[in-house]
């Protein structure tokens, strides 16, 4: 096989690196996205808690464990649950940013894959924040939760009553765990280290975060990772993509002159 016929390496990047102004104005309007448009379900108190419960009897039914198996870990020492408390508050954003940059510097294809596959999982959940606003355990009484996060420190909310900067009531999906899972999918992707699946400590350790410090539901982090699996099923992967351009081009590009003459011959 000569080089115009030989396909890509499954691993390449089939595109060049994106313009850098552009996709910091893209990335960072992902993250005000996200951060800002939330707020448009502020103000369903009432529905959000009544959600909660709907959420908290339908984990009971399906005899998902409860949320408090997990913060009684967290509840054996105070440092224990601040440590959990500061990982919540410190880790989302900057794990995040740090994955996509890699990916911009290393991986050009492979980043604009994952900046779609997280432009798509978020967009989806703003939806849903907005057509289900839901009340995190730590607020629902009958939970028995603890709000670690007020009682241990250090907390990334203040009283929802007055909280202008988040919208509490957007549990549902937890963009925490979505985006943390995308990370270990996109590294392990991108990466062929035999190391590579330990990546995927990153989304179990936020799971038990978010969970512990009674921040979401089992139910939150189980609709994000239907909502990731839509997403990664709506954006291809770019190895992929390059590897049937080869193989199309493979198909398509015809032997050299001499070599159809000596099959003719061989006839």
């Amino acid at each position: 096989m000569n080089a115009r016929t030989e396909p890509a390496p499954a691993g390449s990047d089939a595109i060049a690196r994106p313009p850098l102004v552009r996709e910091f104005l893209l990335v960072a309007g992902l993250f005000l996205v996200y951060k800002f448009g939330r707020q448009l379900a502020t103000g369903h108190t009432g529905e959000a808690f009544r959600n909660a419960h709907r959420v908290w009897d339908l984990e009971r039914a399906v005899h998902l464990p409860r949320e408090g198996a997990v913060q009684s870990l967290l509840l054996h020492g105070d440092g224990l649950a601040h440590v959990a408390n500061t990982y919540y508050a410190t880790v989302h954003f900057p794990a995040t940013v740090a994955f996509l940059v890699w990916l911009y510097l290393r991986r050009p294809a492979h980043y604009v894959w994952a900046r779609r596959v997280l432009a798509v999982v978020t967009a989806a959940a703003l939806v849903l924040h907005l057509l289900f606003p839901l009340a995190p355990p730590r607020m629902l009484a009958l939970t028995g939760l603890v709000d670690t996060a007020r009682v241990y420190g250090p907390s990334v909310y203040g009283d929802p009553a007055t909280d202008s900067l988040s919208n509490q009531f957007a549990a549902m999906p937890s963009l925490h765990f979505g985006w943390a899972l995308m990370v270990a999918i996109g590294l392990i992707v991108a990466t062929r280290s035999r190391w590579r699946w330990l990546w995927l400590a990153h989304p179990l350790l936020t799971l038990l975060v978010i969970v512990g410090t009674a921040n979401h539901y089992w139910l939150d982090a189980i609709v994000a990772t239907a909502l990731l699996g839509l997403a990664l099923a709506a954006v291809d992967l770019p190895h992929r993509t390059a590897s049937t351009a080869g193989r199309a081009q493979d198909r398509l590009v015809p032997a050299p002159a001499e070599e159809q003459t000596l099959v003719g011959a061989g006839r």
